[in-house]
């Protein structure tokens, strides 16, 4: 079901608060919020028994009530909010001695006013959850009573005519391929186990069924079993003897005999098994224990839609979507028919005309079979022209609902939603604030769903953002949003949501009043209450409508560039606690950050790319903001009130921006970047050592600092650290710093040299480091061998000096050395650099600059190709080189960028590669 616990989660953690905090609750105030507690944990266990069934299985009265419970959490935490900000006092940001001592006095009148009025709030609040719990026993609420069982859609892949199955040819002999040893197919003499991953829809089950057809003769036996969500195992083991032609009377054995009569059946036989749609590893290893390792082979194939199951399982092979042109055929073949040749002849008549529409909805459906066939199925009841394909393209994800085929497709998405546990829905629904095909970042997501409350602590010494961190992995995992890598092709930078995977959270988002959506394709009904708003563009009718929006309620507002006109009244927004205004032009309209200093609710605040000059002094207002993000503008200086901030946890400037002095009191800091530390903010650097919780940190030096080690040393918590210095580098500045254990990023070459390589640059310490951009004056080849240990370093910068101080020696990276690095650099290095066989096996990308050619003198081999061995670089894909001329000759420069290039286009992945000649 939707986010079925609305506010519970955040809110009993604040009535917890509340009790032992130093709040002098009257007694009736804290019996009353005891009550509460206890109701709405029996609540938030009721919600989470109704998320466990189906949708289309919860009866209305169910669903009435548990939108009643959600709509009340919302209502109630948002008055204890308002109570705990009054208790607080709303102190302004620059406020004089005489004004202070007036503010003491009024808040000291106040607080008893403020009391009573909760404790009639309180009783209010108790009214009316008892009301809610009368609701349910007046109409026997049942949460949740079983209804039949409906018949899995995905039934209908294991019985469909291959002939059907576009593109399924080259999959499946792909992974006949990866099965068997040679082409001839010659079975392996030991067991195979291949896990075929992917979301829902993109054919898994068709893929697995397609190989087993094919070669399931070649097996002594064979079966093919499908777990779900829930697996009966005793069912399955049965399954599993019937498919293999074992009879046994099943009702007389239990689980661990089945398992027994399995294992002894297939001792000595080649067998050949299908487990489809695994979503548990725990249950993966039961059905394991039954299959056994044999000297005759078997191979055994998985499905599942999550990664790490997958990778446990073994022998992971990633579904790939259709190709654009097996797409064309199947949304074709759908369309007109197949194996007709009058129906061939539409079908090349119509392509040409069609093509533009066609392949403008093929992109929509990504090569996702089950999103094309159920394109295909409603484009064959249209007329064939591009007006009408258009509209049914428009119109996908609104109005659908009473298609078949789309109930289908949506059925199947919902297996993998409904998987989810609670808080993961939450944060998964909260992505539909968000445009088709938008390139969501990975922290900006992570903080608001901070900012909203969907994250709380769990384990004591890992951050909300850690923990937040681990939900959008898990999301990944279960192939519901799809990651995005950064440049390298190694961190998850972003994600998207897949249009069919939207369409569904939109669907489950409007339907329960989670996210109002206003954009020119169509959006979701405005509510009395809008609990989360997102603009999408400002055309057409929709401007009308904004007048008439109720902000009172809302608690998240993302406006889009194109909709930037309608960017909502701030004095409106009460309760709002996530803002978000990233690229809308408010240049020419300071004034709209006018009430921002009332937002007292605020936790989440984006600016980005607003045009903004400055930021108002009454920010410091907002005691409870966790991130402040400010980049990309022409902000000078931060106004002396965001020290105030004490809430703060991830503050985002651009490097020209001064801080304040005092930002040291900004003790729940975990991301700072870029703090720019000049003569107006020296007193600054001795300040950091007082963030002790900062976990990345990025530092623009106008000139080095003797003081920043110290307080480096401080922060034990740092995981990601960047140092950007003057233009001429300190050299042995941070030679005595000791990196953090868990440190996964390091960049300081900008700022300082290191003497020779640190002694804490330890492969048995730094299991995390990723990262590393650093310059060490003098490298030796043990130096190297270090570095080349390092388990998870993927991304390598490195200069030497080696040159100037006259140390000429080579470098040979060794077999094994830098298992995983995919990018590295290799600055100032003196030649030759050899590579061993062995040596770097996933690097892509390798990068010489300079390169001398006087140091390249007789070590190139008598065919003129230069003696690196980068043919021993299995992944190498890019090499770029600057050839330095000084001290050469003419001939021996162009000697050298040929045997460079001799060397690049005799590598096998015949790599790119860019040489370029400077010097004199």
């Amino acid at each position: 079901m939707e986010i079925v616990t609305g506010a519970i989660p955040s809110l009993l953690h604040k009535l917890g608060e509340l009790l032992v905090g130093e709040y002098n609750l009257q007694k009736e105030v804290k019996g009353g919020i005891i009550f509460l507690q206890a109701e709405l944990e029996s609540m938030q266990g009721a919600l989470e028994k109704i998320s466990r069934t189906p949708a289309d299985k919860i009866d209305d009265q169910d669903k009435m009530w548990a939108r009643k419970v959600r709509e009340m959490s919302y209502d109630i935490e948002d008055n204890i909010d308002k109570y705990i900000v009054q208790c607080k006092g709303r102190k302004t940001a620059e406020q004089h001695s005489f004004k202070e001592a007036i503010d003491r006095t009024l808040k000291w009148f106040r607080q008893p006013k403020i009391r009573r009025k909760i404790a009639t709030e309180i009783r209010e609040i108790k009214n009316r959850v008892i009301e809610v719990h009368e609701r349910r026993r007046r109409y026997e609420v049942s949460l949740g009573v079983d209804k039949p069982v409906t018949v899995d859609p995905r039934l209908f892949a294991q019985y469909t005519d291959v002939k059907e199955l576009v593109g399924i040819d080259e999959a499946r002999d792909e992974l006949i391929n990866k099965i068997f040893l040679e082409e001839n197919e010659v079975l392996l003499k030991q067991g195979r186990i291949v896990s075929i991953v992917g979301f829902g829809g993109l054919g898994k089950t068709t893929l697995a069924t397609a190989v087993y057809k094919k070669i399931r003769a070649q097996f002594d036996c064979h079966a093919f079993v499908s777990v779900s969500q829930t697996p009966d195992l005793k069912k399955l083991y049965n399954g599993l003897l019937y498919d293999l032609g074992k009879s046994i009377n099943e009702e007389t054995l239990g689980e661990r005999q089945l398992i027994e009569v399995l294992r002894e059946f297939l001792e000595d036989k080649r067998y050949f098994v299908v487990v489809d749609d695994v979503w548990d590893i725990s249950v993966w290893k039961m059905i394991r224990c039954a299959l056994p390792d044999n000297n005759v082979g078997y191979t055994i194939i998985t499905t599942t839609r999550i990664s790490h199951v997958a990778e446990q399982a073994g022998g992971a092979y990633n579904m790939k979507p259709l190709s654009l042109n097996n797409s064309r055929k199947l949304l074709y073949r759908r369309i007109f028919g197949n194996g007709n040749k009058d129906n061939n002849e539409a079908e090349e008549k119509y392509h040409e005309e069609m093509a533009e529409v066609s392949d403008t909805i093929l992109k929509k459906c990504a090569g996702v079979p089950l999103a094309i066939i159920t394109m295909a199925s409603l484009l064959a009841c249209k007329a064939r022209n591009k007006m009408e394909w258009y509209e049914v393209y428009n119109s996908v994800g609104y109005g659908l609902e009473n298609n078949l085929d789309v109930e289908n497709m949506r059925k199947i998405l919902l297996f993998s939603y409904n998987d989810l546990p609670c808080h993961l829905r939450t944060c998964l629904l909260y992505l539909s604030m968000f445009p088709e095909d938008f390139e969501i970042e990975k922290d900006r997501l992570i903080r608001m769903w901070i900012g909203e409350g969907f994250i709380q602590c769990e384990k004591v010494g890992k951050s909300l953002f850690e923990l937040g961190e681990s939900y959008f992995n898990e999301l990944i995992n279960r192939s519901m949003i799809q990651p995005i890598h950064d440049s390298s092709d190694v961190m998850i930078y972003s994600c998207r949501v897949h249009d069919m995977v939207l369409d569904l959270i939109r669907s489950l988002s409007s339907e329960e009043n989670i996210v109002t959506v206003l954009s020119n394709m169509g959006g979701t009904s405005p509510s009395n209450a809008i609990r989360r708003l997102s603009l999408q563009n400002g055309k057409g009718s929709y401007v009308m409508a904004q007048a008439t929006f109720s902000m009172q309620h809302t608690r998240s507002a993302v406006v889009f560039p194109a909709a930037a006109s309608l960017v909502p009244p701030l004095a409106r927004c009460r309760v709002l606690r996530v803002l978000d205004l990233e690229d809308c032009d408010l240049s020419q309209a300071n004034s709209s950050l006018k009430y921002l200093g009332n937002l007292h609710h605020l936790r989440y605040l984006r600016l980005c790319k607003t045009g903004i000059s400055q930021l108002p002094e009454e920010i410091g207002n907002l005691q409870f903001l966790q991130t402040l993000d400010v980049r990309c503008n022409e902000i000078s200086r931060l106004p002396s009130s965001v020290v105030q901030l004490r809430k703060l946890m991830c503050l985002y400037i651009d490097r020209d921006t001064s801080a304040p002095d005092g930002i040291g009191n900004l003790t729940c800091l975990e991301q700072l970047s870029v703090l720019l530390i000049d003569d107006s903010t020296r007193n600054n650097v001795e300040e950091l050592g007082q963030l002790t919780e900062l976990r990345q940190l990025s530092i623009r030096l106008d000139k080095w600092n003797d003081k920043l080690l110290e307080c480096l040393c401080k922060l034990q918590k740092m995981q990601k650290l960047v140092v950007n210095g003057p233009s001429q580098r300190n050299i042995g500045g941070l030679d005595t710093w000791v990196a953090p254990r868990h440190l996964c990023l390091l960049s300081t070459q900008d700022s300082c040299w290191f003497s020779i390589l640190p002694a804490w640059v330890n492969p048995s310490l730094l299991l995390d480091l990723t990262n590393l951009y650093i310059a060490v004056r003098e490298l030796h080849q043990a130096d190297l061998e270090i570095l080349g240990r390092l388990p998870a370093l993927h991304l390598l910068d490195l200069e030497v000096d080696n040159k100037n101080l006259s140390i000429h020696a080579g470098f040979v990276v060794g077999a094994g050395a830098f298992p995983c690095l995919v990018r590295c650099y290799f600055c100032q290095f003196v030649w030759p650099v050899v590579f061993q066989h062995g040596a770097m096996p996933r690097l892509r990308k390798l990068w010489f600059s300079p390169f001398y050619v006087e140091e390249a003198r007789g070590i190139a081999c008598n065919d003129g190709s230069l003696n690196l061995d980068l043919g021993n670089l299995p992944s190498l894909q890019d090499v770029k080189a600057n050839l330095r001329c000084d001290g050469a000759g003419k001939e021996e420069v162009e000697q050298a960028k040929a045997a460079l290039t001799h060397a690049a286009e005799m590598h096998p992945n015949n790599p790119l590669y860019s040489i370029y000649i400077t010097g004199a």
